[in-house]
């Protein structure tokens, strides 16, 4: 995990919260010397583009300082419900999110769009040319877990395909399909449109036929019960925001 210092504080979050530049933070999620931590717990898919967006969004609002904790939506979703002090949730498909419906002080907002493809070393000397070349036996393919967005959205579309894959592995999130891929675990490997992107020349890709068709939307909501919830609908709505939106876009995600 890990937290960020803000620089300054703008009127949208002064008049949420009393504290600001005053001292002190505002809710139980206020530290010493008036330092709040906003606690987010995000999809593994987001963590470069929320890295970026905390940046950002702490540099506007002196005081806050946000802390993620990035891993598969289903395990975040699972410390919810077993009672883990958190402010916010931004899930990669909407099934995780409803989950914790009842761990939510609203309804989740949509925010993000993201597809499949496949990824394989670079210049892909295996010579991969879509989904059915995967259910090769001399091929180690690695996919994400079915308990995850990914994994959900892998099965989908294998099914829609009629292909059969036999993975060397089952990952937890998606980021560990990707990094077994370009350190030469595996061959290939079913990952999200946004993390091949920020894989650059670690990978090439293949496209995953009828993508377009199997879309995980990611929603995010304050969680009831949050220790800052001021500064948690803040940080929701510059996600959401045209903020958030260009650094999303940016990363390759598309717009629900």
């Amino acid at each position: 995990m890990r937290g960020r210092r803000a620089a300054a504080c703008v009127a949208p979050l002064a008049l949420a919260l009393a504290a600001c530049g005053a001292g002190s933070g505002s809710g139980s999620g206020a530290e010493e010397g008036g330092t709040t931590t906003l606690r987010v717990a995000a999809a593994a898919s987001l963590t470069a583009s929320f890295e970026e967006i905390a940046t950002d969004f702490e540099a506007a609002n002196e005081g806050v300082e946000v802390e993620f904790q990035f891993a598969g939506s289903s395990d975040l979703a699972t410390q919810i419900t077993n009672g883990a002090e958190l402010d916010v949730f931004a899930s990669a498909d909407e099934a995780t999110m409803d989950k914790v419906a009842d761990f939510t002080a609203a309804d989740p907002t949509l925010f993000a769009t993201n597809v499949l493809t496949i990824v394989t070393e670079p210049g892909n000397p295996k010579e991969i040319t879509g989904l059915k070349d995967l259910e090769s036996s001399d091929l180690a393919v690695v996919v994400c877990a079915e308990q995850v967005p990914c994994g959900a959205a892998t099965q989908t579309l294998t099914e829609r395909q009629g292909v059969t894959l036999d993975p060397a592995s089952e990952e937890s999130k998606v980021t560990d399909v990707l990094t077994k891929v370009t350190t030469g675990e595996a061959d290939a490997g079913l990952v999200y449109v946004t993390d091949a992107t920020g894989a650059r020349d670690k990978v090439d890709t293949v496209e995953a036929e009828v993508s377009d068709e199997v879309v995980n939307t990611y929603p995010i909501a304050v969680l009831d019960g949050a220790p800052s919830p001021d500064e948690a609908q803040a940080f929701v709505d510059f996600v959401t925001g045209p903020e958030g939106r260009a650094v999303l876009q940016d990363k390759g995600f598309g717009t629900p």
